[in-house]
């Protein structure tokens, strides 16, 4: 079996507006300004900890977990009001890959565990994926973790899987696991900070990401 791995946030999902609002709010938590959104983007992908860490590097350990509380917080009420929406074209590359019998999914997130099993389960995606890793328990991307216990739970070997993402992150965390990684250019990272780090190609639509996906299964 082969297996595509897949980052939410930026890649199956809209998420942005929802990001950039739940870091403004966990700085005014704090009573610091809003950062601009070029800048919130250029963490996307990371755990939340470690984004707030670098965005604030001059800040101690209170401030750093003020942001994230108040980050979480919003985040959380936010959802519950309207969960982000998948991507246009998403549910269609899924359900096309999902008919395939020589492929499985899983996902790699920087999202908590909560936060995943609410948005899988807001969008009904549950049946899609063989395997699910966050940021609840395992280093945070680029480290190669979350995709080495993909691999693990789905019997399937490195030079058999592909890592799908919209940040440098996930193309460097696949590098860093020793798998393929394909780029989208609808997410937060420009489409050349992708192929520096190491992505085969990036998509610029989901009919061309199922191609590329195809191709590289046959």
């Amino acid at each position: 079996m082969k297996l595509v791995i897949w980052d939410i946030d930026g890649t199956l999902v809209d998420s942005h507006a929802m990001i950039m609002d739940s870091m403004a709010a966990g700085m005014a938590a704090v009573g610091l300004a809003p950062l601009p959104d070029r800048t919130v983007s250029g963490i996307v992908g990371l755990s939340l900890p470690v984004a707030v860490r670098t965005l604030l590097p001059g800040h101690d350990e209170a401030v750093h977990a003020a942001v994230v509380e108040g980050y979480r917080t919003h985040y959380s009420s936010a959802r519950a009001e309207a969960e982000s929406p998948l991507f246009p074209g998403a549910r269609g590359c899924l359900d096309r890959l999902a008919a395939r019998d020589d492929l499985l999914m899983a996902v790699a997130t920087g999202k908590s565990r909560k936060g995943l099993e609410a948005l899988l389960e807001a969008h009904d995606l549950q049946g899609y994926f063989t395997a699910t890793h966050c940021a609840d328990g395992h280093p945070s991307k680029p480290a190669p973790g979350m995709i080495l216990s993909c691999l693990n739970d789905s019997g399937a070997q490195a030079d058999r899987a592909v890592m799908i993402g919209d940040t440098s992150f996930d193309i460097l965390m696949a590098g860093n696991a020793g798998i393929a990684a394909f780029g989208v250019a609808w997410g937060h990272h420009p489409a050349e900070e992708l192929t520096a780090a190491g992505a085969r190609a990036v998509a610029r639509d989901f009919p061309e990401l199922s191609e590329l996906i195809e191709e590289w299964a046959a």
